[in-house]
């Protein structure tokens, strides 16, 4: 502890801490409800060399834990073992991308949903192009960007005009020779 002194007395402070887990208090925490044993379920999923996966630590099991700063951070798997996986994330320090290999248990890993709506709109395009084919037609699976509205005009004779003006300054009191401001209704 440090020893400060103010005024007359001494009083103590905490030292610094920049310890591992350091300011992880609700980063490592568990969601509310989700206390207790895990589900057999998240050690059953299968991960292969390839997916994406993302990295959600779970505070409870100590073996196996990242770094506080790969939390939420998404990578691809280059390595699989009996009870941890292998894992790159890039980290950016200072100017440069470096790709980082970690060795995460499963625990604290789950399967990344960020390639699942490029997944489905293949599937689209291809059943798309089967139909398309069938049909002797050509079509087309590029994204297009969102067009704006088609131009029309406004009849008067169907619509009604609104006029949408500010109103007028109401008084909240009456001023006379009885009242002055200070007994005004609020």
């Amino acid at each position: 502890y440090q020893r400060r002194v103010h005024g007359d007395c001494y009083y103590k402070r905490m030292p610094h801490s920049y310890g591992v887990r350091a300011r992880t208090r609700s980063l490592f925490a568990k969601p509310f409800r989700r206390h207790g044993q895990d589900p057999i379920s998240r050690m059953l999923v299968q991960y292969h060399i390839g997916d994406y996966a993302d990295i959600i630590v779970d505070g409870s099991k100590h073996l196996g834990m990242p770094h506080k700063f790969y939390y939420g951070k998404t990578g691809r798997i280059f390595d699989i073992s009996k009870r941890a996986v292998g894992i790159v994330i890039n980290k950016r320090v200072r100017n440069k991308v470096l790709p980082k290999r970690l060795h995460v248990r499963i625990e604290h890993l789950q399967k990344s949903k960020c390639r699942a709506e490029f997944i489905n709109r293949i599937q689209a395009n291809d059943k798309a192009k089967a139909a398309a084919k069938a049909e002797k037609k050509k079509v087309s699976t590029k994204r297009k960007p969102v067009e704006p509205c088609p131009g029309h005009f406004v009849e008067l004779a169907k619509t009604k005009v609104e006029f949408i003006n500010p109103k007028p300054y109401t008084y909240l009191y009456q001023k006379d020779a009885h009242n002055d401001i200070s007994q005004s209704i609020f």
